[in-house]
Parts: structure tokens; C-alpha cells; sequence
């Protein structure tokens, strides 16, 4: 889940553990203060009632790790990212102070945390079907007479594979973000939990020694068959059962991942791990800051250049980027609801939602960068700033093909100075490509370097139509080429001729927020882009008019005028 998203919060559900007023009170001043909604319920409680999924939720837990556990039973299913604040003792999960609890949602609510996808584990078996955040243990049922044998015996098996035969006090089978020290006992390493989507299958007490923790993927499918009654706990005993001789569980990663929020203020883990474990690779508490334009844990300023002078433009390609990869969550997770809906008015809903909700993350992210600038959107027009810079966002281009659950659509985020585009983001949520480019340095697709093809022969070449209303384009070119392909999205249209997938692009009309973005991209990547007649074609924020733009690598410009001639309307 991309932090940036987390601006548009505007509910948080606490779950608070005894003797936390304080905080709470605290809590509640800071979210009165910012006009956020705030609800709270103890720990164990049920937030059916206070929750709605139709809100931008974050959840924060109060406590120590028990309560930031009982968090994650309550916000993963929901898929709510997770905040914990400190009030127990030295945690691995809940890191924020509460001396910080101010400062740390503040970063959050302008999109400057992150949030790490955690891996759970599932089980299911006889009496039992849970999910956890840090691990399953199958250990020996302590005998009532103490001094009779105390181990037991497991077979297991990874898919159809048979493992072996574990003979201890049992098994763990623990995500990264677990039994740290239930690995290191067994002799296996540690696991930087952060969007490692593995589990370690670690024997507990083994009486061989050649038997070595193993780490799998989180799709292996790990059956257990006790030759012994055996017992069987999720998380310290959130989920526990009694396995009797012969039952077999089955353990593997859970569908649902946890996402937890982290800021500047969180106690970072190799620290907790130095604290907590003694770890003495560390000779300071403290870690020293990373050279510069070193990345990693240490914020720095992301508008700041070498020489100490801020790139306004990097810095708003960055933004841009960030803003259209998190709107593009919402996007992905609604465009498949609409594949599944029949109703044409509840599709129509969940369109109207996803144009909502990418618009509101994108702005928002722009707000809180650059309050200064204007911003121009589609679907929610906004403030305009005469002259100086000026962002125009089509938060969903393609809704056609959206509501009918294909995958060409597109985000689309420009930056306009003196009224021109000089920066552009198109996002592709459904394939994750990401088209970008500054005006004068160049056009990158996923930051590989793109160029226009260089044909120049319209047999050779390969066109793409957008709106062609009585399909004269298409009759002029189609059997001149190779083909004449349309896609629905202007803004992938400029995009797929900007890296060559095309030797040239047409529209009939444009408006501005569909190809401010792809027209930098296009002409920073060697695009030729003018009008039906051959005039530059003119970018106007204000026109109410048709506009015509024909886009071509270049070489092909020349042969296209010529066989437009008489083809066009308006050319006959």
C-alpha cells in the first residue's frame, strides 16, 4: 500500500489498551483539531459498529505489542493500515512514542510515511482456522507426571514433498515479523520484515543436529501430521487447539497481508533488535546518517540536488509519481468489482467511486506538496493560478473501458508552467507501467529511457485511433498499414507512441487534462505533434473548442498530411 495515499485519511479507529487516557486524550485533541473523525474501542472489542469501509480509514493502536497484535486481527481483514503507539514496554511492532504522537500522524496525514505489507501465516485443521501476524508453534502437551518423555514427533510435508520427520518440543512456522528469537535459538538468521512475504519453518528443540530452520514462499503449502497429541497456538495463544495422534493441519501465507504505517518517529527495527537483543554488530545507539544521495531510512529533502538547489520539476515528478501510484490502489481493487457486477447502475456507482477516490488521493498529495500551485481537474475543477505553475490531472482516463473491466486505462498528472506542459505522469495501474518525462530530458518508461520509432513508409507502420466519430481515420489508414488499433485512453495513446508501440497516434478532438501529461511525454521521447492541417498543435487549458492533434514519430509526419488530405472532416 503506498503511503501517499494515507493524505486522504479522514477516520481513525483506535484500539486502546487500560491506562492509556492520556494518549487517547491526546488523540482526540489532534484529530478535533484537523477535522478527522476518531473513534475508539478497547481492546478485544469489536468495531463493526464505528467502522465504514466507504471512509479513508487509518487504524492506531494504543499499548504494547499484545494490543498492536489485536490490531492487526481487527484492521488486515478490512485492509486498513496500521499505526502502533508505544505505551508498554520496548516493542517490536508498536514504535512510536507517545511523546511523538502528534509529529508521527502529522507526517502520515500528508503522505510522507510508508507502509510496510507484512506476510501472515494460515492454518487449518481439526478445530481450527486462523490467521497470524507472527507464527504458529505445534509444541509437546506437557505430560501430568513430569518426569515422563517430554517430546514430540511431527511429519511434514512442503506441497507433496515429504520434509521429514521433526523429533523435538515441536515446530514454529513464523512470518518475518515473528520469532525472531525462536530463529536465532535454531541457529537461522533474522528477517527484516518489511515486505518479505516469505515463512520459516523452525524446528524448536531438535535432538539433530543437523536440522536447520527453512525458509519457504508463502504459497508452499506446509502439512503437519502429529504422531502424538501435540499443542497447537497462533500468535502466544490468540487461536489454540489440541491436536491429537494422527490429525494434519495445514499451514501456508495467509491471502490477506498486514499493512503497517511507519514514520520518522518509529524506533526503527535494527535498532529495537539492538536495544532488546543486545546486538552487538552496532558499536552506537544511535545510527550515523547515510552520505549523501545515499537512500534508505533517513529523510532527507527530496527537492534538493547536488549542488544544494531545489529542482522544482524533479521534485514534482516524484510527487506525481507517488500521487499516481497510490490512487492507482483504489483503481485496481474497484475495477475488479466492476468486472463483477451485471447491474449497470451499480457499475455506473463504482466508476463515479474510483473517479472519486484517484482524484482525491492525487490532489491531496499536490495540496500538501505544493499549496502554492494551481491545480485543474476533470473531474473536480479546482483553483487556477494565472501564469506560474499549474497541475492538470485526469484521474481516470479510459472510464469507458473501466466500467467494462478492460485494462487500458490510465492516471494522468501534468504540470503546466506559463500555461505549457513541461511535466508528465501517466500510470497504467492494470500493468504497473509508469510513463514519465521533464520537458528537454528525455522520456522514460519504469525509468528505462524510451525513443519514437524511426519508420517512415506507411505500409511499415503501425497507427492508433482515439476518437474517430464516422471512422475516417480508420477507413483512410487502415488498409494503408499495418493496422489501425484503438485504445480508449488518449493519454496511453501518446504513451505507447512515445515508446514505440506506435509509429503514429490521432484525435479527433482532445481535451486538455487527457493529454497535458502525454504530450511531454511524446515530444520529449522525438514525437512530431500537430494539428490535422500540419500546424504545432496548441496545448490550451481554456478552449472550448474542438482540437485535432495528430502525433507521429516524426518520418511519418510528411506521408500522413498527405493521405489526410481529403480523408478527415473538416479536410474534404
Amino acid at each position: 500500500m503506498q503511503g501517499r495515499r494515507l493524505a486522504t485519511t479522514d477516520e481513525i479507529i483506535a484500539i486502546v489498551s487500560p491506562e492509556s487516557d492520556d494518549v487517547v486524550a491526546r488523540l482526540a485533541a489532534w484529530t478535533d483539531e484537523r477535522g478527522v473523525g476518531l473513534s475508539t474501542v478497547d481492546v478485544g472489542d469489536d468495531v463493526d459498529d464505528v467502522y465504514d469501509e466507504n471512509r479513508a480509514t487509518l487504524g492506531v493502536t494504543i499499548g504494547g505489542d499484545g494490543t498492536f497484535l489485536e490490531g492487526i486481527k481487527t484492521f488486515a481483514p478490512r485492509n486498513v493500515p496500521q499505526l502502533g503507539v508505544n505505551t508498554g514496554t520496548l516493542s517490536f511492532l508498536a514504535r512510536v512514542e507517545p511523546e511523538d504522537l502528534e509529529a508521527a500522524l502529522d507526517e502520515v496525514i500528508r503522505g510522507r510515511a510508508t507502509v510496510d505489507s507484512r506476510q501472515q501465516v494460515a492454518v487449518t485443521g481439526p478445530r481450527i482456522d486462523a490467521t497470524g501476524i507472527n507464527d504458529v508453534m505445534i509444541e509437546h502437551v506437557p505430560p501430568e507426571n513430569p518426569i515422563d518423555r517430554k517430546i514430540t514427533r511431527l511429519d511434514v510435508y512442503a506441497g507433496d514433498e515429504y520434509v521429514g520427520e521433526f523429533e523435538g518440543t515441536g515446530l514454529a512456522v513464523s512470518t518475518p515479523t515473528g520469532s525472531t528469537g525462536v530463529s536465532l535459538s535454531a541457529n537461522g538468521p533474522i528477517h527484516y520484515p518489511a515486505n518479505n512475504h516469505t515463512l520459516q519453518l523452525v524446528p524448536l528443540h531438535t535432538h539433530q543436529l543437523g536440522v536447520r530452520p527453512i525458509v519457504v514462499s508463502p504459497e508452499t503449502e506446509l502439512r503437519i501430521v502429529t504422531q502424538g497429541p501435540a499443542s497447537l497456538l497462533v500468535d502466544g495463544g490468540r487461536a489454540h487447539v489440541i491436536l491429537e495422534e494422527g490429525e494434519e493441519i495445514l499451514v501456508t501465507g495467509a491471502d490477506k497481508l498486514a499493512h503497517v504505517v511507519r514514520t520518522s518517529y518509529d524506533d526503527h527495527f535494527f535498532t529495537a533488535i539492538s536495544r532488546k537483543l543486545g546486538w552487538n554488530i552496532r558499536g552506537v545507539d544511535e545510527p550515523p546518517r547515510l552520505p549523501a544521495g545515499a537512500s534508505g531510512g533517513v529523510v532527507t529533502d527530496p527537492s534538493a540536488s547536488e549542488n544544494g538547489e531545489a529542482d522544482v520539476l524533479e521534485h514534482a515528478l516524484t510527487i506525481a509519481t507517488e500521487a499516481a501510484e497510490a490512487a492507482g490502489e483504489p483503481l485496481r481493487e474497484l475495477h475488479g468489482q466492476v468486472e463483477s457486477i451485471t447491474v449497470k447502475s451499480d457499475k455506473s456507482d463504482i466508476v463515479t467511486e474510483a473517479d472519486h477516490q484517484a482524484n482525491r488521493i492525487i490532489t491531496t498529495v499536490i495540496d500538501n506538496e505544493f499549496p502554492e500551485h494551481g491545480i485543474v481537474s476533470e473531474e473536480h475543477p479546482r483553483r487556477k493560478c494565472d501564469g506560474g505553475l499549474t497541475w492538470v490531472v485526469d484521474p481516470l482516463d479510459g472510464t469507458g473501458n473501466f466500467a467494462h473491466g478492460n485494462p487500458n486505462y490510465s492516471i494522468s498528472i501534468a504540470l503546466l508552467e506559463d500555461r505549457q506542459p513541461v511535466m508528465g505522469v501517466v500510470y497504467v495501474p492494470e500493468t504497473d507501467e509508469l510513463f514519465t518525462a521533464i520537458e528537454g530530458r528525455g522520456a522514460r518508461r519504469d525509468g528505462e529511457p524510451i525513443r519514437t520509432t524511426d519508420r517512415d513508409r506507411l505500409d511499415e507502420s503501425m497507427l492508433i485511433s482515439g476518437y474517430d466519430p464516422d471512422g475516417s481515420f480508420l477507413s483512410q489508414f487502415y488498409q494503408e498499414t499495418r493496422g489501425v488499433r484503438r485504445l480508449g485512453s488518449a493519454a496511453l495513446n501518446l504513451c505507447y507512441l512515445a515508446s514505440g508501440s506506435a509509429d503514429a497516434t490521432w484525435e479527433y478532438d482532445t481535451y486538455p487534462w487527457d493529454v497535458a501529461a502525454g504530450l511531454v511525454i511524446a515530444r520529449a521521447a522525438g514525437a512530431t505533434i500537430t494539428d490535422e492541417r500540419g500546424e504545432p498543435f496548441v496545448f490550451d487549458l481554456e478552449t472550448d473548442e474542438r482540437t485535432a492533434l495528430l502525433g507521429s514519430n516524426g518520418p511519418l509526419h510528411p506521408a500522413l498530411l498527405e493521405h489526410l488530405e481529403t480523408g478527415l472532416p473538416g479536410r474534404r
